[in-house]
């Protein structure tokens, strides 16, 4: 199937990007400048201030979180096109599946309540755990799964900024809660992806692809549908678009859906991404560590190499220490580069104004985060010290204008 016919005339017509080059029209927009503004004075910030006149390219380091969430409702057709209009050179699909098990983009199988609008809709009637409000120090809730609806319900529902409102005792009072350093402003009027169409228009734009097979939250397998079948139909939907596999980098959390890809379809298993989550996760064949201490690596990242694997990508905290004010690499970093494992970070600008430590993502350097301009500093030891091979972001331009600037 391909992306609906009107809606794809339209996007052609409007947006330059999507010329013959794939670069015409790109910008950076003025985010990369404003965070070089906020950065101290050095050599860093001089050599970045000589590129703010340069023309963008596309560079396939700067890869669209979920598109550009930062301002766009994640995962939708507008929110891909505003990462490619930014340079991002591989764009993703968080991949979950309907009711009828056809592959859709979505963080989560499970997250209908935040990301649409479903608790407005008669489809609310679907959701495993109905909307509850706010009550004394509980606060409001709901769960809804594209498990329970089919592709064509899907279909029916809007997007919208990924949020909630904790203390709502509506179901309209929870579609609220935007974070402050994000926005509604460019949410009306968003337009939901199948993963089929993700393929499809991410192609039109130039951009190679990062689908991430993401955990089910019913039991596998689910009415037949097991995970294999799964990890497999990923696949399939590529095959099926002659996309070839070189510019396809596979994700999952899950290492035996790594092994699955490397052992069944090796043209694409040799990209599979292995996401690393062991800061919080652990079971038979992973266990939780610490990216300092290098004991506790489980798998170590050689036996790793040796199942296969030849990506890893853990958050961006996990990549990087601090030592005497710098930002230096972790034992994690080391071990993984010493292994021949190529690294991409997650998930640069996920995080609010940066003056208070930067929360979750930054914590491994929390002790000299103290401005947003510290986000290219980041930037630039994982690319020059790290050696990491790309970089999510919620908003791709800053990591397209670095890599432009450093000719990465």
């Amino acid at each position: 199937m391909s992306v609906r016919p009107l809606l794809a005339l339209t996007l052609l017509s409007a947006t330059p990007v999507f010329a013959d080059t794939h670069d015409a029209g790109l910008s950076y927009g003025p985010r990369p400048a404003w965070l070089i503004g906020q950065m101290d004075d050095g050599e860093l910030k001089t050599k970045l201030q000589s590129c703010l006149g340069q023309t963008p390219s596309r560079t396939d380091f700067s890869i669209g979180h979920r598109g550009a969430p930062l301002m766009f409702p994640e995962h939708t057709v507008e929110s891909n096109v505003a990462a490619a209009g930014m340079g991002a050179g591989i764009l993703e699909c968080d991949v979950t599946f309907t009711q009828d098990h056809e592959l859709v983009c979505r963080h989560a199988q499970n997250d209908l309540a935040t990301t649409t609008d479903i608790l407005l809709t008669d489809l609310a009637d679907t959701c495993v755990t109905p909307f509850s409000p706010a009550s004394g120090d509980t606060e409001a809730s709901a769960e809804c799964r594209t498990s329970e609806i089919t592709l064509d319900q899907f279909r029916t529902l809007t997007p919208k900024m990924d949020s909630s409102d904790a203390s709502a005792t509506t179901p309209e009072e929870y579609q609220g809660g935007v974070a402050p350093y994000r926005t509604t402003t460019y949410a009306d009027g968003a337009h939901l992806l199948t993963h089929a169409e993700s393929i499809e228009l991410f192609r039109d734009m130039g951009a190679k692809f990062t689908p991430e097979l993401k955990s089910a939250s019913v039991d596998m397998p689910h009415d037949g549908f097991t995970q294999e079948d799964y990890a497999q139909k990923l696949v399939d939907e590529y095959k099926a678009a002659d996309v070839p596999a070189s510019d396809v980098w596979l994700q999952s959390f899950d290492l035996s859906d790594i092994r699955y890809w490397i052992e069944n379809e090796p043209e694409f298993g040799a990209q599979a991404v292995y996401l690393d989550d062991r800061y919080e996760a652990f079971d038979d064949d992973e266990g939780e560590i610490d990216p300092m201490d290098a004991s506790t690596f489980k798998p170590t990242m050689q036996e790793l190499t040796d199942m296969g694997v030849n990506y890893i990508a853990p958050p961006l905290w996990m990549l990087v220490t601090s030592k005497d004010g710098e930002i230096v690499p972790s034992v994690y970093a080391e071990e993984a580069k010493a292994a021949g494992l190529n690294m991409i970070a997650w998930s640069l600008e996920r995080s609010g104004p940066l003056s208070d430590g930067g929360g979750w993502y930054y914590q491994s350097i929390e002790d000299v985060t103290d401005n947003d301009g510290v986000t290219y500093e980041l930037v630039d030891a994982l690319a020059q010290d790290v050696g990491v091979a790309g970089i999510f972001s919620d908003w791709p331009a800053t990591v397209t204008f670095y890599a432009n600037c450093m000719g990465l």
